[in-house]
């Protein structure tokens, strides 16, 4: 698809029978458990800032839920009592299948390696599972009790975590061209991204639990564009760490999504997204796409039970979300479609036929989108024990549709759409995805690991003979660039040869 892309997905964790838990413990204790013994804390967060906005300037600070300030003190009063560093409580991990495994405050959080290849990336999100299981397995032993592991957005309590898709673009699309083309597509995108959610719900709580909708991310979306992404949520996020060349690229990073149990929801997102990424480097996207009170209408858009999905431009036409989706994939057939590019030409006919469906029948679906597969799910059990949508029994079968156990996650119980074979899932658990800069990262992690001193996104530094040499990681962005030191790293059968083949 001519970009890298990837997905950072954070966990609800719980435990067994506990109607209350210290979740951000469970979740520094979980991804302890991914240790080896020589576990070593290498992560390098001198790379990040959050606070830096795609707009130009940099964030004084970020909005955070009402409930922080609290959550704070408890932490700080954890921390000093049980003497934990920073470190130790993010037990940052870097996989050799290139990939980032850590806490993230009250959440497991694993971030796929970059990838080139859509069906690669639905290969390594679905390995984030299942190394994130294997984790609640070895936990689960050691504490006497069965951690559970859900990949959704909601505790049903106010409380939102994300589930974050991240492209690689151009710099030079101003920022509100990129906002322009970018957030309609966002809004409507959920009829088929969508993972379903029994009731709606606001910071405050749950309103109205009897209530399907499209999105569980939806209800928790309040102003158009900032940076910020535990509170006050933007539908853009300007967060500007493009994590490569800075003058020739920025990173999506796009937060107004769902966490996907379903392989082919996941591969349908993420390469509609990305072919619109395209259309607006290409300043393909008209100003007619975009919404009026999007607010708004990314809520009853996700709300709304009759499955018309009306939406109103700015101009003041009204048409449905499925015809305002087949205005960006008329504009995607038109300029991008190529008979030798497999995956473009995969998600353009699976978005036609998608769209096809959820304007005859949605139900249709059942096979392939989360949020119908869902449904299905919850009516029929309705139906079969004579009870109401309003019954707190189905909010528990809505969470056991994200448990992440193959061998008791409801959505494992329906026979959906593959994109991806166990194998290729079983392969992802331990390589990394093959012409990206995440080879290299996964390859050095693999073999030369004990003389890494430092690793993030975009460098990894090394100790060589006493002195440090760091390998700077942003050209590698370019596939040809990736591929030379990707090369140069396979032909090293040592450190100082690849440091030297590398001319540092």
């Amino acid at each position: 698809m001519d970009r890298l892309f990837g997905i950072e997905t954070e966990y609800g964790i719980t435990l067994e029978n506990e109607a209350h838990i210290d979740a951000v413990k469970q979740s520094i204790e979980l991804i302890k458990s991914y240790r080896q013994a020589d576990f070593r804390p290498v992560w390098d967060y001198r790379g990040e800032d959050p606070f830096r906005d795609e707009r130009g300037f940099r964030a004084d600070g970020l909005s955070n839920h009402p409930d922080e300030k609290e959550e704070e003190k408890r932490d700080r009063e954890r921390n000093k009592k049980e003497r934990l560093s920073f470190a130790e409580i993010k037990s940052d991990h870097i996989l050799v299948n290139g990939a980032r495994l850590y806490n993230d405050h009250a959440h497991p959080e694993y971030a796929t390696p970059e990838c080139s290849k859509i069906f690669d990336l639905v290969a390594h999100d679905k390995a984030g599972e299942r190394i994130l299981q294997r984790c609640a397995e070895t936990r689960s032993q050691k504490l006497g009790k069965r951690v559970l592991l859900y990949k959704n957005n909601t505790d049903f309590h106010g409380h939102s975590y994300g589930c974050h898709d991240n492209y690689l673009m151009a710099r030079d699309v101003p920022f509100e061209m990129l906002k322009q083309g970018i957030m309609p597509f966002f809004i409507t995108r959920q009829i088929f991204a969508g993972a379903g959610k029994l009731g709606i719900e606001t910071e405050a709580g749950l309103a109205t639990p009897g209530h399907y909708q499209l999105s569980q991310r939806a209800d928790f979306f309040h102003v158009e564009a900032s940076v910020d992404t535990m509170h006050n949520r933007p539908i853009v996020n300007t967060r500007d760490e493009p994590h490569a060349d800075a003058s020739k690229y920025r990173r999506l990073h796009g937060i107004a999504g769902d966490a996907n149990m379903s392989e082919y929801a996941t591969a349908l997102k993420v390469g509609t997204t990305a072919l619109v990424i395209t259309l607006i480097e290409q300043r393909r996207i008209p100003e007619s796409l975009s919404l009026a009170n999007p607010i708004d209408t990314i809520k009853t858009v996700s709300h709304d039970q009759t499955y018309r999905w009306l939406v109103t431009t700015t101009d003041g036409k009204t048409m449905s979300a499925i015809d305002h989706q087949r205005e960006y994939l008329a504009l995607a057939e038109k300029y991008l479609a190529d008979a030798t590019a497999f995956e473009t030409d995969w998600v353009l006919t699976e978005w036609e036929s998608t769209l096809n469906a959820l304007e005859t029948d949605p139900m249709a679906l059942v096979d392939r989108l989360d949020w119908v597969a869902k449904k299905w799910l919850l009516e029929t059990f309705a139906e079969e024990e004579g009870i109401g949508w309003d019954e707190p029994w189905l909010q528990s079968l809505d969470l056991e549709y994200h448990n992440i156990n193959i061998d008791e996650g409801l959505y494992y119980g329906i026979p959906m759409r593959r994109v991806v074979t166990d194998e290729q899932i079983e392969a992802a658990l331990h390589n990394p995805p093959a012409g990206t800069r995440a080879y290299f990262r996964g390859r050095a992690v693999d073999r030369f690991g004990a003389s890494i001193k430092a690793i993030q996104w975009d460098s990894i530094t090394f100790t060589v003979n006493g002195r440090t040499r760091e390998v700077n990681l942003n050209a590698l962005a370019e596939a040809e660039i990736a591929q030379q030191y990707n090369e140069a790293l396979d032909e090293s059968p040592t450190v100082e040869i690849l440091i030297k083949k590398l001319g540092l």
